[in-house]
């Protein structure tokens, strides 16, 4: 059996279809009971992951009790509606006996038992909302609400509630207001969310409960073990054939808000280059109609509304996910179409690279998007390869160029196919183990590269942030082993460091697979993988040996940040003819980027964004008086628009390149469409360090591969001191003798 290797959101995002947004229906309208497939699924799921899970060891029968609060979560993210009350009750009733119900008896009716306290809490709370909207509201007082409420406890009693959404409320209009409402435009569009909110309590239904249920028990192993109901089940394998036009983007629901898990390589929000991962969608407009939001709605209708006929455009209002004020809204404007499968393959340039002394040095970037495999039956690139196939190409031709070093741009790759990843690696290294992978007995099984010949030997980098998961951090880190790439970029890449196999309910159990019910599916991790040195990638990911300036260091996007993530663990060192460069070439490396981290403008520039974007995520409270707040507001629009020209000013430095691409020529990049003026009341000079609206290939001020091109050019300086030289070869280059 193979298996793929892909980002940690690639495998969320269609789980994240399951935890719709469940905000209550009314208890005496309906209740829930454990249909007979449901209950067989549920045993097939536990024993799946008793019996091939790669953590199954680590969970033990009392753990289920876990489940409960994380539960509670899922459909309570913020912990707004629930009391701390109803957790100890919950705790008491079910606690001790979450695994024997469903395990022994495939019983899930306290996961509905629960739910409809919940269901209780918000109908009542809708209804105290409404009456509060119809009261006056004072914005003068000096009170800060805690946005981001998913840590804290819950209300210890209904008075402490009833305060904490007093604040709540306070700060949804106050939000309003500063997007240039009125106040009661504002209480408007709040009283609507908490109808379409209430609409969503009646729509609810006990299978959506019940996979939100069940995959909070897979998540008691792994953060990317899951449980598909049949419907998701079905949305998943559409969404991983990418057959449907629309944007291009993996969605899901935090917290009853549509996050975008993931730009898919190729497509129009891709070509669009302005919607980002974990940029939230607040409404959405077909072309030339008013927006509606979408705050609150179930996934799949908000997906419908985005999905539409190739050609036709939908106008997006988002809250940009580096946005240090949650009152922030941008729009963007996207041409609906079908992904394009070359635009998502590699590319690669040619940069001229001024030096010390006044010349400049070619050097060439391949750029990276995905791990993708050769063509298949209904690609649009008939003459497409492969991931690996089309990087050998591209250096031939960069080597035809006269490079006399190489980038290899991994950032916001999210993984793709291992044997790619094998393959790719390959390129650059002798034969020899790429990485090691190893199942729950212990069992390790070592892919190693045997391609006879090299593409590329000289000295070289790799450039990587913190979304670069799974295969690309098997490379970064394999060719961090092997001595042959010095890694730039975050202090360490995203972490994944597991395999998953998807396991359809009806090849799990007999009776399953004799009825003519549509069935789910599980998602399960069953293996780990270690580099050659036998160091994981899981968790800690691949530390870089140059470390840049990055507001990635101070989101929640890592592997680390999820819960019950695997632990970091080493085993034993694979032979492989090769070691890590020599400390002391790292550290000249280091010593001479730092110094131009201290001197280089462009570095003061991104390090003035990263200290006032650290400086905003730190407050976590929130002003609720509303002259202070467009205080902040003014002085962050400031702050933007003075980064904005000082990029304009940088830009002017850029290293000149000749861009190379495989397969027919591409259409122009889409370029981003802005309004004369944003209909929200936004500020349409909202803006960040990633010049998104640039369509040209490679973006303007593009500080870390810019620096990534002057550390390989120092090596290239080094390989000229035998001081530097290990062996008989010079830094970063392959050994005359493998």
């Amino acid at each position: 059996m193979t298996f793929r290797t892909v980002s940690p959101r690639r495998w969320i995002a269609p789980a994240l279809l399951a935890l719709l947004s469940v905000c209550g229906a009314q208890a005496s309208d309906r209740k829930f009971t454990t249909p007979p497939t449901l209950s067989t699924e549920a045993q097939a799921l536990v024993s799946v992951l008793e019996n091939l899970h790669y953590n199954r060891d680590a969970v033990k029968d009392a753990d289920y009790a876990g489940v409960i609060g994380d539960y509670m979560t899922a459909l309570d993210g913020q912990h707004l509606f629930y009391l701390d009350t109803d957790r100890s009750d919950f705790y008491n009733r079910f606690g001790k006996n979450v695994y024997y119900n469903v395990d022994y008896l495939g019983n899930i009716d306290s996961a509905y038992q629960m739910y409809y306290v919940y269901d209780d809490r918000v109908t009542a709370r809708i209804a105290w909302i409404f009456g509060e909207l119809k009261k006056p509201f004072n914005f003068t007082l000096e009170d800060s609400y805690r946005v981001d409420r998913s840590k804290s406890p819950w209300p210890a009693s209904p008075a402490e509630a009833d305060d904490l959404w007093h604040k709540r409320l306070k700060f949804e209009v106050l939000q309003e207001l500063l997007n240039k409402k009125s106040l009661p435009e504002a209480k408007e569009i709040v009283r609507k969310r908490y109808e379409r909110m209430l609409k969503n309590v009646g729509e609810t239904e006990g299978s959506e409960l019940a996979e939100t249920f069940l995959t909070t028990i897979a998540g008691l192993y792994d953060p990317h073990s899951t449980y598909f109901s049949a419907d998701t089940y079905e949305d998943f394998g559409i969404q991983m054939k990418l057959q449907l036009v629309g944007i291009g983007a993996m969605l899901g629901l935090e917290d009853d808000v549509c996050t975008v898990k993931e730009i898919v390589p190729g497509g129009p929000a891709d070509l669009n280059r302005q919607l980002k991962p974990n940029d939230k969608i607040i409404a959405v407009a077909q072309d030339s109609a008013e927006p509606v939001e979408i705050i609150g709605m179930k996934l799949r209708k908000i997906v419908d509304q985005i999905r539409g006929e190739k050609g036709t455009r939908v106008r997006l209002i988002v809250q940009p996910a580096n946005a240090t004020d949650a009152s922030v809204r941008k729009e963007i404007i996207i041409t609906r179409d079908i992904v394009k499968l070359d635009s998502a393959r590699a590319r690669a340039a040619v940069f001229q690279v001024p030096t010390a002394d006044g010349r400049t040095v070619p050097l060439g970037v391949v750029t990276l998007p995905a791990f993708y495999g050769p063509a298949e039956e209904g690609d649009t690139d008939a003459d497409r390869t492969s991931a690996s196939e089309d990087v050998a190409k591209l250096i031939v031709q960069l080597k035809q160029a006269g490079i006399q070093g190489l980038v290899l741009d991994l950032r916001h790759n999210g993984g793709g196919y291992l044997s790619e990843a094998i393959e790719l690696a390959g390129l650059f290294i002798h034969k020899g183990p790429v990485v090691q992978v190893k199942n729950y007995s212990g069992e390790v099984q070592i892919d190693s590269d045997k391609a006879e010949h090299l593409t590329y030997d000289g000295p070289m980098a790799v450039l990587v942030d913190r979304f670069s998961a799974s295969a690309s951090e098997i490379v970064a880190g394999a060719l961090q082993d092997y001595g042959r790439a010095v890694v730039i970029g975050d202090t360490s890449t995203h972490g994944k460091g597991t395999v998953q196999t998807v396991l359809e309910m009806k090849g799990i159990s007999r009776e399953l697979a004799r009825s003519p019910v549509k069935t789910g599916a599980a998602k399960i991790t069953i293996q780990k993988f270690y580099l050659p040195d036998g160091s994981s990638t899981q968790l800690k990911g691949v530390i870089s040996d140059i470390v840049l300036p990055s507001v990635d260091e101070f989101l929640p996007i890592g592997e680390s940040d999820l819960p019950h993530a695997l632990v970091w663990d080493k085993i034993k060192t694979s032979s492989f003819q090769g070691g890590p460069t020599d400390p002391r070439v790292i550290a000249k490396l280091r010593q001479e980027s730092d110094a131009r981290q201290a001197r280089l403008e462009e570095f003061a520039y991104v390090r003035k964004y990263v200290d006032w974007f650290k400086q905003r995520q730190a407050e976590k409270l929130v002003s609720l008086n509303l002259e202070e707040r467009r205080k902040e507001k003014v002085q962050d629009d400031a702050f933007r628009k003075s980064i904005k020209a000082e990029r304009e000013q940088l830009a002017k430095n850029d290293f000149p390149y000749k861009e190379f691409r495989l397969g027919p020529p591409l259409p122009p990049k889409i370029p981003a469409v802005k309004p004369d003026k944003p209909k929200d009341g936004s500020d349409e000079d909202e803006d960040d360090l990633d010049d998104s609206s640039d369509t040209d290939a490679y973006g303007k001020v593009d500080v870390p591969l810019r620096e990534a091109l002057r550390v390989v050019d120092d090596a290239i300086d080094l390989g000229h001191d035998h001081e530097y030289w290990a062996s008989d070869h010079a830094p970063l280059t392959v050994a005359a003798k493998g």
